[in-house]
């Protein structure tokens, strides 16, 4: 299922969410190079989080494969930097724009519910809350996490917090053939947390490259507890009472 929209009204707008995701996007063109050889291969291994390396796990000088013939050799240096730095990059066209699109979708309403500077401050604890739960549940692993996902897990945590029932609209592909649902949002992201907690189950013990599933779960966990300490409250419900007003006006014509 891949979501399309939501129909969940602003109160302004999300000057902060485009602000991560312009970041993102140029991360992705001066700092990756659009994906290509060498810039990738090098981004992943100096921006990237290694849990092995920062926890003292790996042996220095080793080598990671990245797949495609790319390799990453562990320094042993503590860059904690990259507890930060890996939130701005990527591993392939389809990562960062999955990433980008879940984004705009669901970040100017938790954005719009505390105000720009205050999600800012709510999506860089998510992401680290995302770094360390990885690392927990991976102390041991050499390769480099990079993705936005994991702060942006936290934004859907928040949102089902927030608004629980706004519908989203999702594309559902059956094989060939696809078709359109609306569903209320506590519905599309307690599938897609199940999922994540699912691959995080099956992926304990794996020490090679792939979905990094516990930062998806342990970001959403901490967005759906960040957002109440960091939440306005009068702004939130502001914006459930427009959606409120919304939805009756769409129930009054039909």
């Amino acid at each position: 299922m891949i979501p399309i929209r939501d129909d969940n009204p602003t109160l302004g707008t999300a000057w902060a969410t485009f602000l991560i995701i312009g970041l993102n996007i140029a991360s992705w063109i001066w700092l990756q190079g659009f994906g290509m050889y060498p810039q990738l291969p090098m981004s992943l291994c100096k921006f990237g989080v290694i849990p092995g390396e920062l926890l003292g796990n790996v042996v220095p000088g080793t080598a990671v494969p990245l797949g495609y013939g790319m390799s990453c050799v562990v320094e042993g240096a503590r860059n904690w930097y990259t507890v930060i730095t890996h939130m701005f990059m990527h591993g392939g066209w389809l990562h960062i724009i999955g990433n980008m699109w879940f984004l705009y979708i669901f970040g100017d309403n938790i954005e719009d519910s505390m105000g720009s500077l205050r999600f800012v401050l709510f999506y860089l604890i998510c992401g680290l809350a995302a770094v360390l739960v990885q690392m927990i549940m991976n102390p041991s692993s050499a390769v480099p996490m990079v993705g936005a996902s994991g702060a942006i897990s936290g934004v859907m945590g928040a949102y089902i917090v927030l608004f629980p029932r706004a519908p989203v609209h999702m594309l559902v592909f059956f094989g060939f053939f696809f078709t359109r649902i609306v569903v209320p949002a506590f519905f599309m992201l307690g599938y897609w947390f199940l999922l994540q907690f699912l691959g995080g189950v099956f992926s304990l013990g794996v020490v090679s490259g792939g979905v990094a599933f516990w930062a998806h779960v342990g970001g959403f966990i901490a967005g759906m507890l960040f957002i109440w300490p960091l939440c306005n409250s009068e702004r939130a419900r502001t914006c459930r009472q427009r959606r409120g007003v919304l939805e009756g006006m769409v129930r009054r014509v039909k």
